[in-house]
């Protein structure tokens, strides 16, 4: 089982071309590999099908000179089937897991290892997973069976109170610096056998002290931090082999999904344009024509609190708000390796009743079939908002077993 995090067990980690001595996981021919994705017996490496997006800006301390986020650069990136720079490498003997989410049109460069036993952790108590990681476990999503796996490092920097600023110095004679990164999943065999979801974030910052010297020789001291953001959510699995994916029939999968957006509409009227991550957990229905060749796919989440920093404060979407979208698309495995299609609608309902519908300027949703004869699905989508003045890209992943 991927069971990494809780140390409650064996883990495990579809697919990319294997290290020597590794095996890969399914493809369009099949494999004739050992290995199963529950309780595996062999190292594999997998192809993550999702999206990644990073946000990189400066910001100043509350209340001092330009407090606002600074020196913005956003990139987002939606992955098929077949292009994903997103690889998972998992070796059972020793319990370690190679992860890359490599994106340049994404502006995600992450690579870790995660082979220390320490870099296993979850929520309670002294040691947890970083800020910015969200908790599938709680009462708000309650989701089953995840997993943390964590590895950085930080130097001369702490986290002060949340929503007040991200980094303080512990020396403020000295800079700081912070780069950490946090891969998260579902244990195979908790509600899907041949998929799962899993996400990652990785938090890199620069904190020194600036002093100005005012007229009259008074001098102005305060702390400015340079952060580059990164988050991701993407399915792995068994992928079908394409001459066992069914030619006929239907069938309905439900499962979770998993994303992460940025939704700032707030541009004309605060000025300063602050954005904030914010990740959304719920469920995903597909539904499946095999015989036409068609599916439809519907998300219900719900959306975590934003990622402050200390500035304005200002959001639109608010915890616990309703996240709903509705898609369809075609299938083709030839061409695609699976299924792909757009959305037709989104649209988020804020506590008190309060319904925001998206303008969509772009939108993806690519999936594939896994498990010996296609009973589970995985993929990831993105959702671009088109109204001027406003930054709005949601990108996640979504998995279901037939019903």
């Amino acid at each position: 089982m991927l069971a990494a995090c809780g140390g409650a067990g064996p883990q495990s980690a579809g697919s990319v071309a294997a290290p020597s001595g590794a095996t890969t996981g399914g493809g369009t021919t099949g494999s004739t590999s050992t290995h199963t994705f529950v309780k595996p017996t062999e190292q594999k490496v997998y192809k993550g099908t999702g999206s990644t997006h990073s946000y990189q800006y400066s910001v100043e301390e509350a209340g001092e000179p330009g407090a606002g986020q600074g020196s913005q650069l956003y990139q987002g990136d939606a992955t098929t089937v077949r292009n994903s720079n997103i690889s998972i490498d998992y070796n059972p003997r020793d319990a370690i897991f190679d992860v890359s989410f490599v994106n340049n049109l994404a502006g995600t460069t992450a690579t870790n290892r995660f082979q220390d036993p320490l870099h296993r952790t979850d929520f309670g108590g002294a040691v947890g997973p970083q800020f910015g990681t969200p908790d599938l476990g709680n009462a708000q999503w309650n989701v089953a069976g995840i997993n943390y796996l964590e590895s950085g490092s930080s130097d001369n920097v702490f986290r002060p109170i949340p929503g007040e600023f991200v980094f303080g110095l512990r020396d403020r004679e000295l800079p700081g610096s912070y780069d950490v990164s946090t891969f998260f999943y579902q244990t195979p065999g908790t509600e899907t056998q041949y998929v799962t979801f899993a996400g990652y974030l990785r938090n890199v910052a620069n904190v020194i002290k600036v002093e100005i010297v005012n007229g009259g020789g008074a001098t102005t001291e305060y702390l400015k931090q340079t952060n580059n953001f990164e988050r991701g959510a993407f399915a792995y699995g068994e992928l079908t082999a394409n001459d066992k994916v069914p030619t006929t029939g239907t069938g309905s999968f439900e499962g979770t999904t998993l994303a992460s957006m940025v939704f700032n509409d707030q541009v004309d009227t605060n000025g300063n344009a602050d954005t904030y991550f914010q990740w959304i957990v719920g469920r995903a229905n597909t539904s499946v024509n095999f015989g036409t060749n068609t599916f439809s796919l519907s998300l219900d989440g719900k959306v975590g609190a934003p990622l402050f920093d200390g500035t304005s404060r200002q959001h639109s979407v608010l915890e616990n708000a309703v996240f709903r979208a509705n898609g369809s698309g075609q299938i083709d495995l030839v061409k695609a390796g699976g299924f792909f299609g757009q959305f037709n609608e989104a649209w988020f309902v804020n506590p008190g009743g309060n319904r925001l519908d998206l303008v969509i300027a772009g939108s993806s949703i690519d999936g594939a079939f896994y498990g010996p004869n296609g009973q589970e699905v995985g993929g990831g989508y993105r959702i671009v908002g088109g109204t001027p003045d406003e930054r709005i890209d949601i990108l996640g992943t979504f998995v279901g077993k037939k019903k």
